[in-house]
């Protein structure tokens, strides 16, 4: 069948345009004073920006990278915020920084509700604005067809303005500034308007996408995943109802309803809004994207990350080695045995740690990764531990510590009974090396995504066996986000495990991405042994370039 040509895209024009009368208001005593040193700096020294935004707001407005997202509860005052910035962008010069603002919202309602808020906001900061205008554009599709599309617009005395656009890629093409998608996740097209957004980056345009979720496969919730995992360098925001609530939002909400608020106390209404919400609340005002499930971290991601460069050693004593009088004696020589000819083996290159902790029912894991190349990390050792006394812990921790090659940071689980060996290690080296992280849901939303960026980049290197494959697999979506599940797996010793190793590797690439300590010393190249690091003293090795002084001090410095 023969195709049929299709015609070239005409740009939209304008057809006609009807003005609206918008009141010009002038700032009242309480909006006046300020948001945040972004925001107040685009206001003319007329006036401070106004107070009115509440403290998540103000992290909004007073954002100035270039791409920003927002993952929002419903009804939190978003728009609102968004249109104060788009207020100040459109009435500042060419010279300030001004730029025209394009809203793109997915029905009449909210283009009209946008317009209104903008008009409120240049009455509030007292800029110069022309009446609201309705105007109609028409637009040719691909196939032929002329449609007439409806817009709203502001224009400002700085010669810039305010206009807001149908929910459809080709509206924004050819026109320049600062566009934001609002309710991005109920956009038919997505993907085509933020294509077409980008395209504002060219010529110093910014660009602002906030929704709330519908679904966790929804483009939108995509996008904010892989800001998470670091495939996207955009600036990312979440609030939900209760932070909304704990930054002062049923006071404020009070403060406009008067005698219409039912309810004397926020928590009150925040039990009456969830149980309005119902099932619906968790995706609504939570921010959890629904329909979350199934395995996270599946067989063939690990599979492809897999190498025969990655060591495991395995330790394990039966429950009465406890009271073993020489068990420290008996660990020195395993250390001497077995762990110090693998760490002398080990590429002296920068090093991370991530602990797991484990005691009679779970595993001890020692995750070390090192940095092959730019970048690029393989988790060179691990250390299984099983049954093994706390103060044999410690010993092994502390002697791997003091002799991995070039140690960055170290990240260790510090829940339960491992709080005790991860704050030995903060204070014996210092928050620079050491962090004591207390794994929560919101810990794991924060690092997991990123994690699974990295498998999916081939940006690491695992051991190549089935418990390193099982342990992944324990991780699993709920409602929306990666957790650890209740299951156990037989591992190849023949014991139970629970997905020991994925914590300690998620710590460890976590400590990965952690900033690096101050250089606090150089080498000179000469070696010199003080002291045990079991006892007073100091042992510096400077081959390794790293130095500590027991009693807490951090020397750093690689």
């Amino acid at each position: 069948m023969k195709k049929t040509p299709q015609k070239p895209h005409k740009p939209a024009r304008p057809t006609q345009t009807r003005a609206t009368s918008t009141p010009d208001r002038q700032a009242s005593a309480p909006v006046r004073a300020g948001v945040s040193a972004a925001v107040q700096a685009a206001v003319s020294a007329t006036g401070p920006a106004p107070a009115v935004l509440l403290p998540f707001q103000q992290r909004w407005a007073g954002d100035r990278a270039d791409v920003a997202v927002w993952e929002k509860s419903r009804r939190i005052g978003a728009s609102w915020t968004t249109a104060s910035d788009a207020v100040l962008t459109a009435s500042a010069s060419a010279e300030a920084g001004g730029q025209d603002a394009l809203y793109i919202g997915y029905s009449e309602d909210m283009t009209r509700e946008f317009i209104d808020d903008c008009a409120m906001w240049a009455g509030a900061f007292n800029k110069a604005a022309g009446a609201m205008q309705e105007v109609m554009f028409e637009d040719t599709t691909d196939d032929g067809d002329v449609r007439q599309i409806k817009a709203f617009r502001i224009d400002f005395a700085s010669g810039f303005k305010v206009l807001a656009l149908s929910s459809r890629p080709r509206s924004i093409r050819g026109k320049q500034g600062l566009v934001i998608i609002d309710e991005a996740a109920f956009h038919d097209d997505l993907a085509g308007l933020l294509k077409a957004a980008m395209a504002m980056l060219i010529w110093g345009g910014k660009v602002r996408i906030l929704s709330s979720h519908n679904g966790e496969d929804n483009p939108f919730n995509l996008l904010v995943k892989d800001i998470r995992a670091g495939k996207l360098p955009y600036s990312l925001h979440r609030t939900t109802f209760d932070d909304a609530l704990r930054d002062g939002l049923f006071d404020r909400v009070k403060l406009m309803m008067g005698a219409r608020m039912k309810h004397a106390t926020a928590d009150a209404w925040r039990t009456a809004i969830r149980a309005q919400y119902g099932e619906g609340a968790a995706e609504e005002l939570d921010c959890i994207p629904s329909m979350g499930g199934g395995v996270y971290l599946p067989r063939t991601l690990v599979e492809h990350c897999q190498s025969d460069e990655c060591k495991v050693i395995r330790w394990a004593k039966p429950p009465e080695w406890m009271l073993n009088p020489n068990r420290l004696a008996e660990t020195d020589q395993w250390i001497a045995d077995v762990l110090k000819p693998a760490v002398d083996a080990l590429p002296n290159v920068r090093s991370v740690v991530g602990r797991d902790f484990g005691r009679s029912g779970d595993l001890s894991i020692e995750g070390v990764m090192q940095e092959i190349r730019r970048g690029f990390w393989r988790a060179t050792l691990t250390l299984e531990l099983r049954c093994i006394p706390f103060d044999v812990q410690e010993k092994i921790n502390r002697w791997l510590l003091d002799h991995l090659p070039l140690l960055h940071h170290v990240k260790f689980d510090a829940r339960g009974n491992g709080q005790q060996l991860a704050e030995a290690a903060l204070q014996r080296l210092g928050v620079a090396r050491v962090e004591c992280v207390m794994a929560t849901p919101t810990w794991y939303a924060e690092h997991f995504p990123s994690y699974k960026g990295g498998l999916e980049g081939r940006a690491m290197e695992l051991p190549r066996d089935e418990d390193e494959i099982a342990d992944h697999r324990r991780v699993v979506l709920k409602n929306g986000y990666p957790t650890m599940d209740a299951g156990t797996d037989k591992g190849s010793d023949g014991k139970q495990r629970h997905g020991d190793r994925v914590i300690a590797r998620v710590l460890a690439w976590a400590a990965t991405r952690t900033e690096a300590a101050p250089i606090e010393f150089q080498s000179t190249g000469q070696r010199r042994v003080g002291a045990s690091l079991d006892g007073p003293g100091r042992r510096f090795d400077a081959d390794r370039g790293f130095g500590v002084v027991a009693g807490g001090n951090d020397f750093g410095g690689f």
